[in-house]
């Protein structure tokens, strides 16, 4: 078991974002400020966040329609290049 902390004075915006993480990670309040303050203070604090791209490796499908529709971005305008 963990210390316990009470702090007062927490501004509305702090307030609102950290609620605002704890209902979109489906985490409670204590969780979220606990990791935020871990990586403030450059510690670990359980897993990492992640923001990369990692669960789309495989995933990719043909789509002819798709092709298609971008198929214009794939042509040089030869009068816009000096």
């Amino acid at each position: 078991m963990g210390m316990q902390y009470t702090i007062r004075s927490i501004p509305e915006a702090v307030d609102r974002a950290v609620r605002h993480r704890a209902r979109r990670e489906d985490k409670s309040i204590n969780a979220v400020v606990v990791e935020a303050l871990a990586r403030g203070l450059e510690l670990e604090a359980g897993s990492a966040e992640h923001t990369d791209l990692d669960h789309l490796i495989g995933t990719w499908q043909e789509d002819p329609a798709f092709d298609l529709a971008v198929a214009d971005f794939e042509r040089v305008d030869a009068d816009a290049w000096p």
